[in-house]
């Protein structure tokens, strides 16, 4: 905490110094810091993956049987402070009507460690990374620049604001009600990542808003696993653009989001290595809306398309053939994921967060000379943080805060319910699903929540 602190007051002073040579007339710029410590008590019926110490929730893993038991069938418990927060926002410098402001955000995430003993697989069913001392990660770094009051016609004005660094992907900005370190994921899209944003405000009602992003920390996968090396290689930029319609309490909007990757720019062909134009493209959209009225607030998001395993949803794409220039072609899985969010309540708060997956396969049959059509489980590239196996999956989440001046105390109970299919000798269907043999596990999740704002 204390570097994180010092790297921040550092920063602070630096651009302090740099906006006040620029020009006398210029207003000084202004600092605003905030944080929390934030701890979490969480305790799980059924052996899951989780990320950050155990407390980024996915899903209960399938049926593992060993010597006639489910050695997945086991029952844990954690709490870490780990995700306190410090950060600063930059605003008050301006030239004109263009307005500057920054961003910098900062907690804790890697530095837990693996056991080092080799029966840690043995004597334990799961996540042995959940020892060691945390170390400091940003989450977000970026620039503003704003353009207000621009003349639009009769007395409408618009502003343009561009925002450039790393900060929330626009897709995964909208959260639902709740308190837990997931905020709905993966039933609906989580990353913060580098990008190039623009939103445009017409007026009062309408925005339109654009971006080029890249890939850091949440990356596309592929036959190395997950890399950012996919699009570096790629060359090409993940695009965005949305259009929405707000009004007093309510707001509703619409956008498309497409990846281009190369998931290999090397093969084999007779036995030699050739360079190879593998490349994978695929096109996600969603809508949004949210309305409050009072103490009362519903939100709900749905997403459906190709991909988006790079956003945490579980997705992804397979390998369907082989070309004879030594290049692979590829085909997206599709995905359909929503949740809806309920909250009433200020002081003593109720949420309720519902979701819901679908894994809708390929559009198409994959026409596949060998292994009669099938796909083998390998040749499937999928969301890391889940199987190709799942079929469909589902979450109820009840939460009680208490909010007292800056203290927050939070209560939840989560079950999330996943239905695996059984793969056919290490193989899918031709449409990409695992079919045979289906059923539910299903996770008890209780998770207590204490925060200090400041």
């Amino acid at each position: 905490m204390r570097k994180l602190f010092c790297f921040f007051a550092a920063m602070a002073m630096m651009t302090s110094a740099a906006f006040a040579s620029e020009t006398e007339k210029a207003p000084k710029n202004n600092f605003k810091f905030y944080g929390f410590v934030r701890n979490y008590f969480v305790f799980d019926s059924r052996e899951s993956v989780s990320g950050t110490g155990d407390l980024f929730y996915y899903l209960p893993k399938d049926v593992k049987m060993k010597d006639g038991i489910d050695i997945n069938d086991q029952a844990s418990f954690r709490f870490l402070s780990l995700t306190s927060r410090l950060g600063v926002d930059v605003s008050g410098y301006n030239i004109g009507n263009v307005h500057f402001g920054a961003k910098i955000e900062g907690d804790f995430y890697a530095g837990l460690s693996n056991s080092s003993n080799s029966n840690a697989g043995t004597y334990l069913p799961g996540n042995t990374k959940i020892s060691g001392t945390a170390q400091a990660r940003l989450r977000q770094a970026f620039a503003t620049i704003t353009w207000k009051d621009l003349p639009m016609g009769e007395e409408n004005k618009a502003s343009v604001g561009l925002k450039i660094g790393q900060a929330w992907h626009p897709m995964a900005a909208d959260h639902p009600h709740l308190f837990s370190l997931e905020v709905g994921a993966p039933f609906g899209p989580f990353s913060r990542t580098p990008l190039v944003q623009m939103d445009a405000n017409l007026g009062d009602h309408w925005v339109i808003s654009g971006a080029a992003i890249w890939q850091m920390q949440y990356q596309s996968t592929g036959p190395i696993g997950a890399s950012a090396s996919y699009m570096k290689y790629g060359c090409t930029p993940e695009m965005y653009a949305a259009l929405a319609y707000k009004t007093k309490g309510f707001l509703l909007r619409a956008g498309v989001d497409m990846v281009s990757i190369k998931p290999r720019v090397l093969g084999q062909l007779n036995g030699k290595t050739v360079r190879v134009s593998d490349r994978k493209t695929s096109v996600l959209g969603y809508v949004y809306t949210q309305y409050s009225h009072k103490k009362f607030a519903v939100k709900a998001k749905s997403t459906f398309g190709q991909g988006g395993e790079h956003m945490n949803l579980m997705s992804g794409y397979v390998k369907v053939g082989e070309n004879s220039d030594g290049s692979w072609n590829y085909a997206s899985l599709r995905n359909s994921s929503s949740w809806l969010s309920l909250s009433y309540g200020k002081k003593w708060q109720g949420v309720l967060f519902l979701g819901y997956v679908k894994n809708l396969g390929l559009s198409d049959k994959a026409h596949i000379p060998y292994l009669d059509a099938k796909i083998p489980s390998s040749d499937v590239y999928f969301c890391g943080n889940g199987f190709s196996n799942i079929n469909q999956m589902y979450r109820i989440n009840p939460q009680l805060i208490y909010n007292i001046g800056k203290l927050n105390v939070g209560l939840e109970y989560q079950y999330t319910g996943v239905q695996y299919g059984e793969y056919d000798g290490g193989n899918l269907n031709s449409y990409g699903l695992a079919d045979k043999n289906l059923h539910w596990v299903g996770n008890n999740r209780v998770n207590l929540m204490v925060k200090y704002n400041f």
